[in-house]
């Protein structure tokens, strides 16, 4: 790309700065270091000398160059590319090194000299020269900037600006905005909101009538009817335009009854089983004196929308699932210990911590009462209506989740993307507020979507074969949150995504009519960030479709449990369910006030450490162990009898699925919450090496398949051609298999954290293979690192 080669620096042969004079001393920089840059992205500030800390032990792989801060993100370019730090896939709108600023969580300035450290927000000024920069991000990154031999003016102002830029005073001054004008006059009137999947398939984005048509027929919920009493936005500004409800509703009765419930929002289909039963989700009624006269013309309502006229019962989720407060503070305390260093040395604390932050109570306590909702579902063939008091947080978790497990047309790659879109996006979930993009109130901000993709990782985890997608994929959606140019994670609610956009549109002199050009495209596209052969990395190759058959041995086998694996790790619902109008059965009212469900278990048994058996196993506690022979009880409840008999059948990638709930089974999402830890990475090692070979084999066995199609195909002239296999950079593997007489080639570089983590994270040890590695790969409990020491030995 350059014709010279810079020169690389050697700071550290170099005296201490209090004894050279380093300006005469610093040879500047050969070839000029420039950023890349997206339509409408402009660089506000810049420094050079910067070194990037890599590693707290020595400054060998430390790197050097430019900080420069735009309108869109922090970018450190490097003088010299580190052939050590390459990623396998590349992504499109950032480089390595760049940070979106709304992925920016704090902006801390330190000064060793005077011992001070200010965490900086907008318009703030600062008052010392900074020598280090640390910036604290919100997908768990620590960065380290170090300013000894830059300019301290600049070094100062690139800080400050850095600080203002990623505070923005409204919603309009985010980068995407900028680009999405830009996009347009560049291209004019061209659409940018199509939502195109991988292999050309479409994802619904629940915007308009045929879209939810297609969802009634597909699900066969023929006594619900698209209702369009919202268009414009005149019922209720926190709801999409188009609803689904039953037939006998009518749009007269709707409009009346929406004056009742909270911001206007009437209760909403989300989906129907073939036996009939629906789910559906409902805010809280504001009149106590009404609640029982709506609630029974509601539940009579959606009765009629049942062939078997069935029961309907009510899940408070406010009562019965962990706050807003209790997920926003978990996720805060096990985000700290997953970046606490030294890491090692907190080793033999580090499960204790992880237990107390609760997290992984939060995921069991979702994935519990979701299966709960299952049961009343497919088992008892009742309808459930989930309440929550705004229906957009707790209720996008648990609607999702049920869909999740009852629904295998949601566990493929694009039937998971209309899920989100259908529950989360157009259900009015507070994407921008509870990312808090806008860093104006703290209080508002919780990570309900990430416990979501955790929660989904956790079944993804125990049955690999029934997701078509893979974690990768899960993680990528997650780092999504934090690039401003998808209308998926930007908006609060539908509304407030088209009022935006029109506003914007009229501030940029665009035509009326030619707003949708400018409209934000959804993250589904996912070509905007990824070429087409890294795509393909989101594509699990053990998925087994619909149809589909698991090969043992050479022998057609479907996918069976082991009742003596499974026997005393599998799911039991409670003894004492009653079915009620008012409550899908008693439930503690919060996290905090269950002790005897979710922490009663034994340390040695939580977050996926194995040891003895719960001696106290509760007939109460839907993770009550089952009878190791699976023999019937005699005070067996219909709900214990109905998770009994599912876990005692062959397991069904393409069925019901339910969780297992076990402490032993829920554990840490590593590949989301240590990807950035050093120690618990293994270089060309783990379960990203095993993804390696799996794809070769199941490529090759692709290859044959089509072979052997041809080969059996009748000779002739009228004979149809045989099927050719894809391009190379569009199979389902992301490694190609090579024919036999290829030359053996060198696999790329592969870590077990994550096959393309950005570098330069959170200076650390740069040692790999440390004791905490042990612990999360499933060796045995060390003591101490000394134990561990004399062991080897």
């Amino acid at each position: 790309m350059f014709s010279v080669k810079p020169m690389k620096p050697t700071f550290r042969s170099y005296l201490p700065p209090v004894q050279t004079d380093v300006k005469k001393t610093i040879e500047p920089p050969i070839r000029k270091l420039e950023p890349k840059l997206l339509r409408g992205e402009i660089v506000v500030n810049e420094v050079n000398f910067v070194k990037k800390c890599m590693s707290a032990e020595n400054s060998q792989d430390d790197l050097w160059g430019k900080l420069i801060c735009t309108n869109f993100k922090v970018s450190f370019i490097p003088q010299e590319d580190s052939s050590k730090q390459k990623s396998t896939l590349s992504h499109l709108l950032l480089g390595e090194h760049d940070i979106p600023l709304t992925c920016l969580e704090q902006v801390v300035t330190v000064n060793d000299a005077k011992g001070k450290r200010k965490v900086l927000g907008s318009n703030q000024k600062l008052k010392f020269n900074p020598t280090e920069l640390i910036l604290y991000c919100k997908d768990l990154r620590i960065m380290r900037f170090c300013f000894q031999e830059a300019g301290p003016e600049s070094a100062k102002k690139v800080c400050l600006a850095i600080a203002h830029y990623s505070h923005p005073a409204d919603l309009q001054l985010l980068f995407g905005f900028e680009y999405r004008g830009q996009r347009y006059y560049e291209s004019k009137g061209a659409l940018f909101n199509g939502s195109t999947g991988q292999g050309g398939l479409q994802t619904p984005s629940f915007d308009r009538p045929s879209d939810w048509d297609r969802e009634i027929k597909r699900t066969g919920a023929s006594e619900w009817r698209v209702c369009s009493i919202n268009e414009n936005y005149a019922i209720s500004p926190s709801l999409p335009e188009h609803v689904v409800v039953p037939v006998s509703l009518a749009d007269q009765d709707l409009k009346q009854y929406s004056l009742f419930f909270t911001d206007q929002r009437i209760p909403i289909w989300c989906w129907s089983h073939k036996n009939g039963s629906a789910l559906v989700r409902m805010t809280s009624i504001n009149d106590p004196q009404q609640q029982r006269k709506i609630d029974q013309r509601i539940f009579t309502a959606i009765t009629k929308s049942h062939p078997q006229y069935s029961d309907v019962i009510k899940s408070d989720l406010d009562k019965c699932l962990p706050s807003l407060q209790d997920v926003q503070s978990a996720f805060i305390k096990v985000r700290q210990i997953c970046v606490v260093e030294p890491f090692e040395e907190s080793e033999e604390r580090w499960y204790s911590s992880l237990e107390n932050s609760r997290w992984l109570e939060c995921v069991r306590a979702f994935l519990k009462h979701s299966a709960e909702v299952v049961y009343h579902l497919d088992g008892k063939n009742v309808s459930v209506v989930l309440q929550e008091e705004e229906d957009r947080d707790l209720s996008c978790v648990v609607s999702s989740l049920v869909q999740l497990m009852l629904d295998p047309h949601y566990r493929s790659l694009v039937g998971f993307q209309a899920l989100l879109q259908k529950e989360w996006v157009m259900a009015g979930h507070r994407f921008l507020d509870r990312c808090n993009h806008l860093k104006k109130n703290d209080k508002e901000e919780a990570p309900l979507f990430m416990l979501f993709l955790d929660c989904v990782w956790q079944m993804m985890n125990q049955y690999p074969a029934a997701f078509e997608f893979t974690e990768t994929y899960l993680t990528v959606l997650s780092d999504s949150m934090w690039i401003p140019l998808f209308s998926t994670f930007l908006f609060n609610s539908p509304k407030q995504r088209a009022q935006h956009l029109t506003d914007f549109a009229k501030s940029k002199a665009i035509p009326h009519g030619e707003e949708q050009a400018v409209f934000f495209p959804p993250v589904w596209k996912w070509s905007q960030q990824f070429s087409p052969k890294d795509q393909t990395l989101f594509n699990n190759p053990l998925y087994v479709g619909k149809g589909a058959a698991c090969v043992q041995n050479g022998e057609v086998k479907s996918f069976r449990r082991s009742k003596q694996k499974f026997s005393s790790s599998t799911l039991r619902a409670p003894t004492s369910l009653r079915v009620t109008p008012t409550s899908l059965w008693a439930t503690p009212t919060s996290l905090r006030a269950t002790p005897t469900s979710l922490r009663a278990t034994p340390t040695s048994l939580r977050n996926g450490l194995r040891g003895a058996e719960d001696p106290l196993p509760r007939r109460s506690s839907l993770v009550s162990e089952l009878k190791p022979d699976f023999s019937p009880v005699k005070d067996e409840s219909p709900s214990e009898r109905f998770f009994r008999d599912w876990f005692c059948r062959p397991a069904d990638p393409q069925g019901l699925l339910l969780p297992l709930l076990m402490p032993s089974h829920v554990v840490l999402w590593k590949l989301f919450f240590l990807r950035w830890v050093p120690e618990a990475c293994i270089p060309r090692g783990g379960p990203v090496t095993t993804f390696h070979k799996l794809s070769q084999l199941v490529d090759e066995i692709d290859i044959l398949q089509r072979q052997l199609r041809q080969t059996a195909a009748p000779p002739g002239p009228g004979a149809p051609p045989g099927p050719e296999a894809p391009p190379a950079d569009q199979r389902r593997m992301y490694f190609a298999a090579f024919p036999p007489n290829a030359p053996p080639t060198t696999p790329d570089f592969l870590s077990s954290s994550f096959p393309f983590t950005p570098v330069g994270n959170l200076c650390r040890s740069g040692i790999h293979g440390t004791p905490i590695t042990k612990f999360l790969n499933g060796a045995r409990v060390w003591l101490s690192t000394e134990t561990l020491d004399n062991d080897a030995a």
